[in-house]
């Protein structure tokens, strides 16, 4: 089902998506907005399924306000047919014809859609890192943010004693709302050691809201009684039919467990993750220029006015280096006003403004605003590298593997068969690996052991290039026009 042709198509209706959307919709651009989810709001601003009927949701979120204005200036715009909101839309593709892009999705029930734009902004966010242990395919061991969208999107916990691991600022996020909603979280275990900021002084200064944000978080957690341990991993996982408790143990300068300091500490559920990945399916098959961030991880390279290296194709939010959602909220907006000056058309007033203003939403940002926009997302993005920096894994972590410990969950794919294709059979990147052993050929499409491949064939993370960004029913392929296929 073809739509007509867009000024601008945002992929990706999470903080960075929905605040471009509605600021280019407010400069006067035609907009559609496509998105995985059922509703707006991303992973982020997940909310509970509507069968659930609950209410107070947003006390489980931060800064709900921010997304709340958005969300009514995105229904002040549908209403006047400036925004063509298309939820439940998986963008598959997305290729070139003169001067717009093609966008192809599938719905969720698998019809095929098509949609024309003269720009396309990405802000397809990102996924969570998982280094594996022994016993993290055990019932009850589960991702940092599954946890969280557990909790915002079903209401429920994973467990009621739950250990909380891994690396970065989410843990304390995901440990202060469990512990918040009734669990008892009898630790955060956070491999790297926060003095890796010491280095970052200045960019933490320029940062004041950041450091009330961690002082915020960490009162959460001494008012309910949560251990942080620095230089600590979960090292294995013991239990039958689902996780009965975990050893923990200290780690060196290199995340190698240190002999002798193994501990067990009983539980009934455990919330790992070791940052974000950014997702760049769409971005990388349109051949978008990347880098690596602080962090290990690969990004999209961008200019400060949010441009790839694509001509017609932006970018905002996590797809060019985790920042969370301030961050992403500023590069959508900033975004939107260099697509709407690309057009020739940075409309001063819109159509649709006197209805915004009926509905308690602000006018848009003037140039001055902007320009302190952009000061703004420099201090943050500094902010998002430091932080990167700090927990950017050891290459020691590999050594709390055992022979048998599944890699590759969904193929079951040991350690000792992807290090006998990097000692034995000369593998030195994923992709090798991923012939050799099957490992990354599963439903996820390597976005679970992704990254612990890579780090096992003694590389960074690079690239991953592929046709289809989620997977698609053949007549969908077969419909496409003949010049396409």
């Amino acid at each position: 089902m073809p739509h007509s042709a867009a000024d601008l198509a945002v992929v990706g209706a999470g903080p960075a998506g929905l605040a471009a959307a509605v600021t280019a919709a407010d400069l006067g651009l035609d907009v559609v907005l496509l998105d995985a989810g059922a509703r707006p709001g991303g992973q982020y601003y997940r909310h509970p399924a509507p069968a659930l009927d609950a209410t107070g949701a947003r006390a489980l979120h931060h800064d709900w306000a921010a997304f709340a204005t958005r969300e009514r200036r995105l229904r002040a715009h549908e209403k006047t047919g400036r925004v063509t909101y298309l939820p439940d839309h998986h963008v598959w593709t997305i290729t070139s014809a003169g001067p717009d892009r093609i966008l192809r999705a599938r719905t969720a029930d698998d019809r095929s859609v098509t949609v024309t734009a003269g720009a396309v902004l990405l802000a397809t966010g990102a996924y969570e890192r998982q280094l594996p242990f022994p016993g993290w395919t055990l019932p009850g061991v589960v991702s940092a943010g599954g946890a969280q969208a557990m909790l915002k999107g079903g209401l429920v916990l994973p467990g009621r004693r739950i250990v909380v691991a891994g690396s970065g600022p989410l843990l304390l996020a995901v440990a202060a709302s469990l512990a918040s909603a009734g669990a008892r979280v009898p630790a955060v275990v956070e491999a790297a050691a926060y003095g890796g900021y010491a280095r970052h002084t200045a960019t933490l200064l320029r940062n004041p809201a950041k450091l009330v944000e961690g002082a915020r978080y960490g009162a959460a957690l001494a008012r309910h009684r949560v251990r942080l341990l620095t230089r600590h991993a979960v090292v294995e996982a013991h239990g039958t039919d689902r996780v009965e408790a975990v050893t923990l143990a200290r780690l060196d300068r290199d995340w190698r467990p240190v002999p002798g300091t193994a501990r067990r500490v009983p539980c009934d559920a455990v919330a790992v993750g070791h940052g974000l990945v950014p997702e760049l399916s769409l971005a990388t098959a349109l051949g978008c220029a990347t880098r690596t961030a602080p962090d290990g991880t690969v990004a999209l390279a961008l200019t400060d006015g949010l441009r790839t290296s694509v001509p017609g194709i932006w970018a905002a939010g996590e797809t060019g280096g985790v920042g969370g959602a301030s961050l992403a909220l500023l590069e959508g907006e900033l975004a939107a006003h260099d697509i709407a000056a690309a057009a020739g058309r940075p409309v001063p007033r819109p159509p649709a403004l006197d209805t915004l203003r009926s509905s308690g939403a602000p006018r848009p940002a003037r140039a001055g605003d902007v320009a302190g926009r952009g000061r703004r997302r420099t201090r943050l993005r500094a902010f998002a590298e430091a932080m990167a920096s700090a927990h950017r894994p050891g290459a020691g972590w590999a050594d709390w593997l055992r022979p048998t410990t599944d890699v590759c969950r969904c193929e079951e794919v040991p350690a000792a068969r992807i290090r006998e294709a990097v000692d034995e059979l000369g593998a030195r990147d994923p992709r090798t690996v991923k012939l050799l052993t099957r490992a990354g050929m599963g439903w996820c499409q390597g976005r679970m052991c992704g990254p612990a491949v890579a780090a096992l064939c003694g590389g960074g993370a690079t690239p991953d290039r592929r046709p289809l960004a989620c997977p698609v029913p053949l007549r969908h392929l077969a419909g496409l026009p003949p010049q396409n296929g």
